[in-house]
């Protein structure tokens, strides 16, 4: 279309994946971050208008519409724009973070409507200890001031961490702005939003991926006009439209559930600290084993640290004690020793709950034939097949490829010949139904609970006392409170020890040391056992010890020479492909390309410990840098400079934390 002087050219940030904005025209100016629908090739889009246009005249197209939704906030904008800017992803995938057609479209039909406002700061306060209220005054007086600030709140397994962050959600009530809490899995979501409801009388909006469409829609609507209070979500609850945050809870700040892997690479709670610096709010870190990344900020000055060493309401600590596989084996084909098992026969002979923990889904990670040795491994992935019985399948963990358990086997066509090899949580639960046949057990893994209505079923069962056994893997770990449950066995702690990752030291700590505070939370003192074939091990002694500054000091020993991470930079590039050949060139062609640079080094290419994964070939490489270097800069101009073909892939992971 030809030129008018009497338009106004703009430009707009798609949803899709662009980095650049592009230009169109309208009648009149639009203020940044509105929303409109425009004309991309033969389709119209939603998009959001951005930042100036460029200074070419060439023609434009037309806005189509200006959508009747509340401008994006622009801290929201700039917020997509440092997210991009760090993780080195293209801005319009971003902002598809936030803004999603369905989010937009409008109603079929108008339901009824939600009032997501009306929690009381003054409903319900609570009794919190002198610890507690020191801890919340100074939360809430950061809430106050309405200026950025991040608080690791550390505190034991039990010790009333929420009823403290509550507080601070109390004051965002006071001062009219809004707040959002993070948790790493929405099944936590049951128990924090029953805690909200009894302090505030009436329950925060969520926001996660299991909602209704219609509900997402009008939760997201009510966000932006302002008549949301309070969010309590996933890390996607980040990008929603809060006109005037004041608060950013980061519960369980310590889990690498909050680092997203797919798509836009990032981590929840770094990305958290950055939309309370962009909105002027506090930041709340809290955890009970924070992360070591963390406790460094904090011992730099650059977060302040509350405390809370003591249990709430009188509650002792749990008593934790090694179980030496060595000296007191299970019984043959068995898994849990016959120490642990006493351990479960007395809590139940009191009427109280025992939790058995292993932190791995199915019956048994291993399927073999007994005549050849073949192993049933996954078509698509570097993994073998688990199998799932209670579902009669064998899986896959990383891409979902299922089938049945051949009667023959593949490689030497010996009928009825396989066997499981190693336990999963149901196997366990078999030995328990077999050891304790009258007993109620309850299995909580991501198979059995999908979503907070599950776990919402799960969590009134356990309370009601309608549980006697609770069978988990980790997701039994997280922030749950069971005043029943007095004794924790944990089936393997070794599990988590192997391999050679950086953190798999610290992660199995924090792990063991989370799943051993949900016993005796309550009146009745806890009891817990860690069955193990190394309990001399740092790590297992650091869990048996409670100690755990004492072993990130151990660990921060290790990491610092090295200068690897908290005290170093890492950026991982996966290459993948369908074709192996393509992936090994692309490898190699950015081998060749590699920044010589002081302070930086290169590691690869390798292949990675998943070198197929979902039917393509992988390969990684690691630029590894001191602490000041400024990664993102580098590795952009290193990927500028390789020729990489349309059919492979390069994925960045800035500060990865895992090395799949």
């Amino acid at each position: 279309m030809g030129l008018s002087s009497r338009l106004t050219r703009l430009s707009v940030l798609l949803p899709r994946p662009f980095d650049a904005a592009f230009t169109y025209e309208t009648e009149s100016a639009l203020p940044p971050g509105t929303l409109v629908r425009v004309p991309l090739g033969p389709r119209e889009v939603v998009g959001v208008v951005w930042d100036e246009p460029p200074d070419d005249m060439r023609p434009a197209k037309s806005v189509v519409a200006i959508l009747e939704v509340p401008p994006l906030p622009v801290a929201l904008m700039a917020f997509i724009d440092w997210v991009a800017a760090y993780t080195l992803a293209r801005r319009g995938d971003v902002l598809a973070l936030a803004v999603k057609e369905s989010l937009l479209a409008a109603r079929v039909r108008r339901g009824k409507k939600i009032d997501f406002s009306g929690a009381d700061a003054s409903f319900a306060p609570p009794d919190l200890s002198a610890a507690q209220a020191h801890a919340a005054t100074m939360l809430v007086d950061a809430v106050r001031r309405h200026a950025f600030s991040v608080t690791l709140l550390d505190g034991v397994t039990g010790s009333g961490k929420t009823e403290v962050y509550l507080e601070a959600v109390a004051q965002a009530l006071r001062e009219r702005r809004q707040a959002v809490v993070l948790l790493p899995e929405i099944a936590l979501s049951v128990q924090l939003i029953d805690r909200f409801t009894r302090r505030f009388g009436v329950a925060p909006a969520v926001w996660h991926s299991e909602l209704t469409p219609a509900l997402r829609r009008e939760t997201f609507r009510a966000v932006a006009k302002g008549d949301v209070d309070v969010v309590v979500g996933a890390r996607s609850a980040l990008f929603l439209p809060f006109p005037d945050l004041g608060l950013v809870v980061v519960d369980e700040e310590h889990e690498a559930a909050f680092k997203q892997e797919d798509g836009v690479i990032y981590h929840a709670r770094d990305m958290a600290v950055v939309r309370a610096r962009l909105s002027g709010a506090a930041c709340v870190l809290a955890s009970a084993t924070p992360s070591l990344e963390s406790v460094e900020n904090a011992a730099r000055g650059r977060y302040a640290r509350l405390d809370l060493p003591a249990r709430h309401g009188g509650a002792l600590l749990p008593q934790i004690q090694a179980v030496d596989l060595r000296a007191h084996p299970p019984e043959r084909g068995k898994f849990i020793s016959p120490v642990v098992l006493g351990g479960v026969r007395a809590a139940l002979a009191r009427g109280e709950q025992a939790m058995l923990f292993l932190n791995r889904r199915g019956y048994a990670p291993l399927t073999l034939c007994r005549h050849c040795g073949h192993r049933m491994s996954c078509p698509n992935c570097t993994a073998w097949l688990v199998e799932h019985r209670t579902r009669a399948r064998l899986i896959c963990h990383h891409c979902d490829y299922g089938a049945a358990l051949p009667p023959k086997c593949p490689a030497c066509e010996a009928e009825q010949s396989f066997v499981p090899i190693g336990p999963g949580v149901e196997r366990i639960a078999e030995e328990v139904a077999w050891v304790f046949p009258t007993a109620r057990t309850l299995v909580m893994t991501s198979d059995a609970i999908t979503g907070p209505k599950q776990a919402q079923a799960a969590a009134a069962a356990i309370l009601a006392g309608d549980v006697d056994v609770i069978i988990g893997t980790q997701m039994v770990a997280k922030g749950w409170h069971f005043p029943k449950l007095t004794m924790v066995g944990v089936v393997d702690a070794d599990l988590g020890l192997g391999g050679g990752d950086l953190r798999a030291g610290e992660r199995t700590v924090q792990l063991l040391h989370q799943v051993a505070g949900r016993a005796g939370r309550a009146a009745v003192p806890g009891q817990v056992m860690v069955q193990s074939y190394v309990p001399e091990h740092p790590v297992i002694a650091a869990v048996l010890s409670g100690n755990l500054p004492e072993f990130l000091v151990q660990e921060a020993a290790q990491r610092q020479p090295g200068h690897w991470p908290p005290y170093g930079r890492l950026v991982a590039l996966i290459v993948s492909a369908a074709d192996e050949r393509q992936a090994d060139a692309v490898a190699r062609a950015l081998s060749r390309s590699a920044p010589y640079i002081k302070g930086v080094d290169i590691l690869g290419p390798a292949p990675a410990p998943f070198a197929l994964l979902r039917g393509r070939f992988r390969k990684r490489l690691l630029l590894k840098a001191d602490r000041q270097v400024a990664v993102q800069e580098i590795t952009r101009a290193w990927l500028a400079r390789t020729d990489i073909p349309r059919m492979v892939r390069v994925d960045v992971d800035v500060d990865p934390v895992s090395f799949m």
